[in-house]
């Protein structure tokens, strides 16, 4: 066991804190971005980029936009800013700053005048500078440190220039940085302290500063969507942009572009990207909607230092790079390529509403959102996660559908079923979209919207979807009750089902293609002959049904109903088989474990109950603090997803029953553990691996319930060995055995054998002895020369000379029988191999007098009164006369003929009526077992 291992045990053994029998939180998946600005680190000739992602940050790769770091830890409250300096990544939290090296907290630095939040953060030569509202306070570094961890002085704003916004620090302003408030621009010398200079207030309001690349020069940016080009040097504003009559957006960012290109981009808060050439004076390109504006547009938009490649981040849970390609140069002008995106990585923008795994292997999950995207997320790697297209096919033509199929997304996604049979052939992905009348299909491989749509069959909106296991039909449920069967090769009705009177909130078809069900509002399960499309029956519940959950292996499916119960019915009897009571809001979610033994259920009382279904009991419960909206169980088991109504991302949670047994006991309500969901860090949760170093003691529920079988139940009936079944057998007929595995023919010495094995063994090992300067125990460390035989190799023993050797069993045999308890013998004898107790039978000295022979007589009679493995006592007898049958006829001692005679009258007694109890014990057995 490694030294990383142990340390997880020991620091989960310390913290005593209570966890969940079966699910422990892993990781969070599709968390990429938030409202805070990125930012921009460089190593070498390599750059890579900071997000937020709530309490915890993530490193991507520039080139390649790769997940190289997630920190380790997470802040105590939400990350307020970000910065990054070569190595080391600053978060501000709170009035703090937590200093980073590749994810791992090496510093925290704290402004203690004050409890407001640090919003901003510089890093430039020996200083580290950070400011909340009205405060600047300023590190350095100290001791050959690489950071600035000492506190250097604090700077005051006054409340009549308004609030911090932005603070940089230009070129060749030695110790100085300019910050810019919401109504003025001042000048600061940090190495002395002092305001050097205060500019005039502005009209409108300025939300964000950027240097330019030419010396003196600033970007000032308002509320009023205009760009103020500011001299420093002079105090004076030369130039105002205009990003448009028509927009009255506030500026977010600004950022010029270093390449040697006159370029600026401006990010506003409608999520517009705006392009400006400095020397023509005039617009290039708009990118519209690059961000969402609902979530409050661009964040930060900045170039690459010496490169023509603009990275942007916003709250949308997006972010972006866009290149621009060389321009295109004719006789008179050169005409700029409008930028083009290269590269992006995201997620949903609003809380996921629905969730599949979309595979066997648990490698990728299909989610859906409010925010009307279809995303597919990777479990395995980042950059494999993508957004499936929503881009519609072209017409029958072959020319594309007119109008703004693709501004407009298809509406919100309420259902979705996935089937891999027939993936790459043609479309194998459903989908039930809000307030629609028809259902979606999807190509999984393609990652792109399929070609067909499935009306419902009476008009309403569609409700559920389903998919058969073949992969050719696919299930749509309508808000009226009708149920269509299409087939998604040619997208052509093929069968009608109407028996609901309300909406049809679930479909299922078992994996042969015989037996569909179906449930609805109304309350009724309907049962069909899906091949002859014949009704086969329906059951009618007391309540409305919500979702159905069918789990094809065990012909079993679960219902949520609207009475807080789960209903679980038998597909083939078509009965109820089991009711699970205990939620106490109305269930959101349910699934089946793989193996069809649990069902896992999430409600709108926040939490999550696992029940047993062989014992109808909940057998474990988590107190959550986000409402579940969708859960999971992996194909494989090990790993069980939900998504919440507050959260973004995908939460893991590790299945620790992969690697033990978990108690089935009930557990009330006041057992359960509350518990904080996944997070994208990984800490306070687990490792896949979580279960399989669990302490022997921290689950006494399943050691308590573990059964050991008796050797004896009782010491008056006869018991068999429990040791394997075929040991008598071969006890018996060891000769037999022997005889057959003895080789046919002698082993034939190799005709040209290597020098080495020229010798005997005994030489050989002889020779090695004498090198090693070892003597012969036998002769008590006496050179072995001296005691060879004349004409032999083997050693002479000198007479007199103690050199006896004593068996297990004839030790036992001698000391129990001082005591006369032959229990440790006997014992000895149960667990020996065959080929022992044979080889000790044999040995067994029968010379007068025959106090052996006697001792063993003694210890099998005592077998025979304890009961205890009866049959090998009948056979250790049985050696004994095949041995030595001779001798103990012949023998004249009186003793060992009165030990034969109680033998054999304590055998008679036992076997007289044996055949009678086995045959008495078979008809019980058999009786009990046909009931």
């Amino acid at each position: 066991m490694t030294d990383t291992i142990k340390r997880r045990k020991v620091q989960s053994l310390d913290s005593k804190t209570k966890t969940s029998k079966i699910f422990s939180p892993f990781r969070v998946i599709g968390n990429v971005s938030n409202d805070i600005p990125f930012a921009v680190g460089t190593l070498g000739s390599t750059f890579y980029i900071v997000t937020s992602v709530g309490k915890s940050f993530q490193i991507y790769d520039a080139n390649t936009l790769h997940l190289l770091f997630v920190s380790q830890t997470q802040t105590f409250s939400k990350i307020n800013a970000l910065a990054a300096h070569f190595h080391y990544v600053y978060v501000a939290y709170d009035n703090k700053i937590g200093i980073y090296k590749r994810g791992k907290l090496e510093h925290t630095l704290e402004c203690s005048n004050t409890t407001d939040q640090i919003s901003k953060i510089l890093i430039f030569g020996e200083y580290l500078i950070a400011t909340t509202k009205q405060s600047i306070f300023i590190f350095k570094k100290i001791n050959g440190l690489k950071v600035a961890t000492e506190f250097y002085t604090e700077l005051k704003i006054s409340q009549l220039d308004g609030e911090i916004v932005n603070l940089i620090h230009p070129a060749t302003y030695l110790n100085k940085i300019v910050v810019a408030t919401t109504t003025n621009v001042l000048i600061f010398n940090i190495h002395s302290g002092k305001l050097l200079y205060t500019s005039e207030i502005f009209a409108n309001q300025i939300t964000t500063i950027e240097t330019a690349p030419a010396l003196d020069i600033v970007a000032l940016g308002n509320v009023k969507g205009e760009i103020l080009l500011y001299n420093l040097k002079k105090g004076k504003t030369f130039r105002t942009i205009q990003t448009g009559s028509d927009i009255k957006d506030s500026i977010k960012s600004i950022s010029f572009r270093t390449d040697g290109s006159p370029h600026l981009a401006v990010g506003l808060s409608n999520g517009d990207l705006i392009f400006y050439d400095l020397d023509k004076n005039s617009r290039i390109h708009v990118l519209k909607n690059a961000h969402k504006e609902s979530f409050g547009g661009v964040s930060k938009v900045q170039f690459l230092n010496g490169q023509p490649i603009l990275v942007t981040n916003g709250a949308d849970n997006q972010l972006k790079e866009y290149v621009f390609d060389p321009s295109l140069s004719t006789t008179n002008t050169a005409i700029v390529s409008p930028p083009r995106q290269l590269r992006s990585r995201g997620g949903h923008s609003s809380p996921p509403s629905s969730i599949k795994f979309a595979d066997k292997s648990s490698h990728h999950i299909l989610s859906a959102s409010r925010d009307r995207s279809f995303w597919s997320f990777s479990l395995r790697k980042d950059a494999q996660s993508q957004e499936l297209s929503q881009r519609a096919h072209k017409r029958a033509d072959g020319k594309r559908v007119a109008g703004s199929t693709i501004k407009e997304k298809f509406p919100e996604i309420l259902d979705i079923a996935i089937e891999n049979s027939r993936e790459g052939e043609w479309e194998n992905v459903l989908t039930a979209h809000k307030d629609e009348i028809f259902a979606r299909t999807w190509d999984s491989r393609n990652k792109r919207v399929g070609r067909y749509n499935l009306n419902t069959i009476d008009g309403g909106n569609v409700k559920s979807v389903a998919i058969s296991q073949c992969g050719n039909f696919g299930l749509v449920g309508s808000t009226s009750g009708g149920i269509g069967v299409y087939n998604l090769q040619s997208g052509i009705l093929r069968k009608k089902y109407q028996l609901h009177k309300k909406a049809v909130t679930g479909i299922a078809i078992d994996g042969m293609n015989r037996k569909m069900v179906s449930a609805g509002l109304d309350g009724i399960v309907g049962f069909y002959d899906f091949t002859q499309s014949k009704y086969l029956g329906k059951l009618q519940l007391n309540s409305s049904i919500t979702s159905l959950v069918y789990h094809r292996s065990s012909d079993l499916f679960a219902l949520a109903l609207d009475d807080l119960s789960i209903v679980v019915i038998d597909a083939v009897t078509q009965k109820v088989v089991r009711i699970l009571w205990g939620h106490s809001n109305r269930i959101t979610s349910l699934d089946f474990s793989p193996d069809g033994r649990w069902i896992v259920s999430g409600s709108l009382d926040s939490t999550i109950r696992t029940w047993d279904l062989p014992t109808g009991g909940c057998i474990d419960g988590l107190r959550i603090p986000n409402v579940i909206t969708s859960i999971k169980f992996s194909p494989l088991g090990d790993y069980l997803a939900t998504s919440h109504v507050n959260q973004v991302g995908i939460s893991l949670w590790t299945n620790r029953a992969q690697f033990k047994a978990v108690s089935t006991r009930h557990i009330e309500e006041d057992e359960f553990v509350s518990i904080g969901l996944p997070n994208s860090s990984g800490e306070g949760g687990s490792t896949m691996l979580d279960g399989a170093f669990d302490e022997d003691g921290e689950d006494n529920e399943v050691h308590t319930n573990h059964y050991e079988s008796l050797e004896q139940i009782n010491k008056d009936l006869i018991t068999l060995s429990l040791g394997p079944r075929n040991k008598l057998n071969t006890l018996l007929n060891l000769d037999i055995i022997k005889q057959r595995n003895k080789p046919k023919e002698a082993p034939k010495k190799p005709e040209n054998a290597p020098f080495f094995l020229q010798l005997t063994g005994g030489n050989v090992g002889d020779e090695a002895s004498v090198r090693e300067g070892k003597s012969s125990i036998l002769n008590n460390g006496k050179d072995n020369k001296e005691e060879q035989h004349q004409n032999g190799n083997g050693l002479q023993l000198k007479p007199g000379q103690n050199v006896a050797f004593e068996s297990e069993f004839t030790k036992l045999l001698r000391e129990n029988s001082q005591t006369n308890d032959f229990s440790q013998f006997l014992k000895y004898l149960s667990h020996a191999s065959p080929s022992v107790i044979d080889l000790e039978i044999k040995s067994i000295n029968t010379f007068e007098p025959q106090t052996e022979t006697c001792n063993y007589l003694k210890a099998l009679i005592q077998g025979y009164k304890s009961n205890a493995d009866f049959e090998l006592n009948e056979a250790f007898f049985q050696l004994l006369v095949k041995n030595h049958g001779d001798v103990l006829y012949n023998s004249p001692d009186e003793n060992l003929k009165e030990l034969l005679n109680q033998w054999f009258k304590i055998h008679q007694d036992k076997t007289e009526k044996f055949d009678d109890l086995i045959k008495y014990c078979s008809g019980v057995i058999n009786l009990l077992t046909t009931v």
